[in-house]
């Protein structure tokens, strides 16, 4: 049990970096190439104007909040997407936008119908 509420707090606390960290335009993109598959940092390299460094430290950064795993195959490291990242990455967007969309409809049903009441000190 304490491990497991060990686990839940830590879960919770990686929630805004995995949201911050994929939300990076760069790391999105890198997110959108390796849904076609497992690719080199070399072969991802390609699709960006910055260099191949900057392109592995943000495939590091996706690494560190579980978004991609990496493996090395000779001198090569190939990425390729995590699974349950990306599910962690999901469910902590579902549970954004279902809040956020929450927010915005009791806002609007307030505006559409105010209680505004009258206070009798006001005369």
């Amino acid at each position: 049990m304490l491990l497991h509420n060990a686990l839940a707090v830590t879960n919770v606390s990686l929630v805004p970096d995995l949201l911050e960290t994929a939300a990076e335009p760069n790391r999105r993109r890198l997110l959108q190439l390796l849904a076609r598959g497992e690719q080199s940092v070399s072969e991802l390299a390609a699709n960006f104007a910055v260099s191949r460094s900057a392109v592995s430290q943000h495939l590091l950064l996706l690494a560190d909040v579980g978004l991609v795993r990496a493996r090395k195959d000779g001198r090569n490291r190939y990425y390729s997407l995590d699974s349950g990242g990306m599910r962690s990455l999901r469910a902590s967007l579902d549970i954004f936008w279902t809040d956020e969309l929450d927010s915005l409809v009791a806002d609007a049903t307030a505006l559409q119908h105010p209680h505004h009441k009258e206070n009798p000190d006001d005369h």
